[in-house]
């Protein structure tokens, strides 16, 4: 029985309030449930007021078997903008957009540099996706072809070389971690362009990659859809692995999701990252051996 837990970024008591209102308690500095295990989905640092004791209280949780985590692109992200290819040059560029995104994690942890890098360990240790039969998660996109991938070639977590090999972008590693951490992407004309979370103007757009593209309008495939094309039926050449309606439930985050209340996405699909970075809400979804998933199921702080 799981507890899978959206996105944190660093937001400590909203956290600690979602696991007493699910029956989790403190016990020696442990978070834990007498019957159930909390799943987190990654993104755990940056942007929030709290990293470190969000790290902590995710750390003592799985190291006592009271929790599993997967890589978010953050944690991602985080290795490799410290990861120095040669002398003042990284594989994550330092420039304004990227350092923005890392100041609440580089700020708190400015007097305990040497604890950083131990955690900068620790991510290479969180598995890229979990498959644990009934139920299913990762942080962005769940592709059969890319797990199978991952799991032939890495075990299912990250590398150095894996890291090294996926910021070149002609190379299968780059699809396979861009997609599978950071989601499915198509190109949008420039006259639709539109302003994500942090005001950068952008002329691709996620796709819901549970949802049919040949059955389906740009509307109910596009997150952040512009208004013009949001009944236009999308491109042929638009193509990709839906996931099948057959297989167990999936559960990820990372969409950044501004619903008043969380919603089902597909009767084994749901999204638990409702925005509590910005202003919105934490979000997880109690699992308890169901195929058909259920919004009763949902518990918000």
């Amino acid at each position: 029985m799981y507890d899978i837990i959206g996105d944190i970024h660093g937001h400590a008591e909203e956290l600690k309030t979602l696991l007493v209102k699910m029956d989790y308690s403190a016990i020696d500095g442990v978070w834990q449930h007498p019957t159930r295990k909390a799943i987190f989905v990654g993104d755990l640092i940056d942007r929030g007021p709290a990293i470190r004791e969000v790290l902590h209280i995710v750390k003592n949780m799985v190291d006592n078997d009271r929790a599993l985590v997967v890589m978010g692109n953050h944690e991602y992200n985080a290795i490799a903008y410290a990861h120095e290819v040669q002398p003042g040059e990284f594989l994550r560029s330092h420039n304004e957009t990227h350092t923005k995104q890392h100041r609440a994690t580089m700020e708190q942890f400015s007097d305990y540099q040497e604890e950083w890098q131990d955690w900068l360990q620790w991510f290479y240790e969180l598995p890229l996706y979990l498959d644990l039969g009934d139920i299913r998660v990762v942080h962005a996109c769940w592709d059969q072809e890319h797990i199978d991938w991952l799991s032939a070639n890495t075990g299912g977590r990250l590398t150095t070389d894996l890291l090294v090999d996926a910021h070149n972008k002609s190379s299968r590693a780059h699809t396979v971690i861009e997609e599978t951490l950071k989601g499915v992407e198509m190109n949008i004309p420039e006259e639709c362009a539109w302003k994500d979370k942090d005001g950068h103007a952008r002329t691709s757009n996620r796709i819901k990659w549970w949802m049919n593209p040949r059955k389906h309008f740009h509307r109910e495939v596009l997150f952040n859809c512009p208004d013009i094309l949001l009944d236009q039926p999308l491109p042929e050449h638009i193509k990709f692995n839906v996931y099948p309606a057959d297989a167990p439930p999936v559960f990820f985050g990372h969409y950044w999701l501004e619903d008043k209340t969380p919603i089902v996405q597909s009767h084994n699909v749901i999204c638990l990252d409702y925005s509590v970075a910005k202003g919105g809400s934490l979000v997880a979804y109690r699992w308890s051996g169901e195929h058909e998933l259920h919004r009763d199921n949902f518990v918000m702080v």
